[in-house]
């Protein structure tokens, strides 16, 4: 029955991809790519009293280093693995099919935790199987546009138990006591704040990566995921900050709490130490659904701000969090020399 939902998944996906194949077929066989990744949903401070700051600019490799679109892509295939196991537990109890979505060039890695959200509200068990069914199709479009040289998937951390990604960013962000665990399969409300961890970072990094790519075909089809990776944020931030309204619940705080741990993590410092946004305004009778600066454009997070949320650390080095022995790239490496 659950493998039954999953691929009820795929077959929805598949419709998804439709538009999406057309353009590997208009690009041929290139393994040119889309750069980006998709994961932890934005949130912010509550000082939108003050301007917003402008987006971080977006470094250019430095002299000698060579970032290929293909690097980009399947740094951003890496992403998607994590979102895509995320949501398939949560939505249908079981992560991707092994044989056909996960291997590839390099050793495949295990997924440790993940289990179905007992939903008790049955629209965000609507929208955690449209989510799913997205984040599916995007491991398949990326796969199919790398083709041979994808990377396989890498060990990735979804638990919610002791020595559980989620747990270690639940205590950074101070949601939980420091020997407390985060289950984020428990609720309705600790799927919303995980899924909010993901989905905002999976936008500021497809933005931040646009300029990097040299293929106009797939950066057209990187802004196509990128605007399909803003509708999932907006959604879960639009469903946290409804539910806030019952202060009991906790979500607005926990949110804007996610929000300030993402901005220590990120590793940016001056005027761009804080970026990061919240669900709500001055105060929590204003929402934000919309995190942007005061033009209303969405910011920017290079790959190295990224590797730090994901990896849950700020120094130097692969591997931690989400991914406990890094992600399965090029770009990966550069991030121990900060040279991308």
């Amino acid at each position: 029955m659950i493998k039954d939902s999953v691929f009820a998944a795929l077959e929805l996906a598949e419709l998804r991809r439709a538009e999406r194949r057309r353009f590997l077929k208009m690009a041929g066989a290139s393994t040119a790519a889309i750069g980006g990744l998709s994961l932890l949903a934005a949130c912010g401070d509550d000082d939108d009293d003050t301007p917003s700051p402008t987006p971080s600019p977006t470094p250019t490799p430095t002299p000698g280093v060579t970032v290929t679109d293909g690097d980009i892509l399947n740094l951003a295939l890496n992403l998607e693995y994590l979102e895509a196991q995320f949501y398939s537990f949560a939505a249908f109890g079981t992560g991707l099919p092994e044989s056909s979505l996960t291997g590839s060039v390099g050793t495949r890695g295990a997924v440790t935790g993940g289990r179905k959200v007992p939903f008790t509200d049955p629209l965000v068990a609507a929208y955690a199987r449209e989510i799913a069914a997205d984040e599916i199709a995007h491991v398949n479009f990326l796969r199919t546009a790398i083709g041979n040289t994808a990377v396989a998937q890498p060990a990735i951390n979804i638990d919610g138990g002791a020595n559980g990604a989620f747990t270690a960013a639940a205590r950074a962000a101070k949601l939980v006591g420091a020997t407390e665990n985060f289950d984020p399969y428990l609720n309705d409300n600790t799927f919303l704040l995980s899924a909010f961890l993901f989905e905002d970072v999976g936008v500021t990094a497809y933005k931040g990566a646009a300029p990097l790519l040299s293929s106009a075909t797939f950066l057209e089809a990187a802004a196509g995921i990128l605007a399909a990776e803003a509708y999932h944020a907006g959604l879960v931030r639009t469903v946290i900050y409804a539910k806030g309204l019952d202060a009991s619940t906790g979500l607005r705080q926990g949110a804007n709490a996610i929000s300030d741990a993402r901005d220590s993590l990120d590793g940016t410092t001056g005027s761009q130490a804080d970026l990061d946004q919240g669900v709500t305004g001055s105060d929590s009778s204003i929402s934000n659904i919309v995190p942007a600066d005061g033009n209303a454009i969405a910011y920017s997070r290079t790959t190295q701000q990224v590797h730090n949320i994901v990896y849950l650390r700020t120094t130097a080095g692969v591997g931690g969090g989400f991914f406990p022995n890094g992600t399965n790239n090029a770009v990966a490496a550069l991030r121990t020399s900060g040279a991308f």
